[in-house]
């Protein structure tokens, strides 16, 4: 399921992240957005899996579709080893 509690699809949160971002460059040239989008997302998706799966990483994977291997990778890059 993509719906938040307000009932509004993820994309569409994420769109809305987006327009604000670029309504406030005030003409500032953009570089790197989809690193940036990434880094600002993937920590907190992290967290909250982990969260979710009482910090098991094999469900975490699972949940994530990612192998336990990259899960453990990412873990470290975010600092977020346990």
């Amino acid at each position: 399921m993509s719906l938040d509690k307000s009932g509004h699809p993820l994309c569409q949160q994420v769109a809305t992240a987006l327009k604000n971002y670029f309504a406030q460059l005030d003409g500032q040239e953009v570089v790197g957005l989809h690193a940036l989008v990434i880094s600002e997302v993937e920590k907190p998706l992290l967290e909250a899996v982990l969260n979710h799966t009482n910090f098991n990483q094999s469900k975490a994977a699972k949940i994530l579709g990612l192998s336990r291997g990259t899960l453990r990778k990412k873990l470290t890059a975010y600092e977020l080893d346990i």
